[in-house]
């Protein structure tokens, strides 16, 4: 199995964050090497139910996010530590955010 934490490519970036904004509802960029998100709720405890079932997935892959929440807002940010870069566990996650972020705004 590959390392999910190996630092991609700028053409598997490219790619992945193609497909990460094709299914999204409003698009992920890079900024600063990280890939970045702002997501806004219709009410502060919608964008904690976001987080706490965000938090199970981040568990289960051993990757963490940088994220603020103020009031009805949440804003994202995944990086991968350890390589100081992006890596498929940073697409992995970003898309179970959005299947999440999916449910709670349908």
């Amino acid at each position: 199995m590959p390392d999910k934490r190996q630092l991609l490519s700028p053409n598997e970036i490219n790619v992945a964050l193609k497909l990460l904004n094709e299914q999204s509802m409003s698009p992920w960029i890079i900024t600063d090497g990280k890939l970045i998100r702002r997501y806004e709720f219709r009410s502060f405890s919608e964008a904690f139910s976001f987080m706490t079932q965000t938090a199970f997935d981040c568990e289960r892959l051993d990757h963490h996010p940088r994220w603020v929440n103020v009031h009805k807002v949440v804003n994202i940010s995944l990086f991968t530590f350890k390589v100081k870069g992006l890596t498929s566990l940073d697409f992995e996650l970003s898309n179970q955010m959005e299947a999440i972020a999916k449910r709670l705004l349908a």
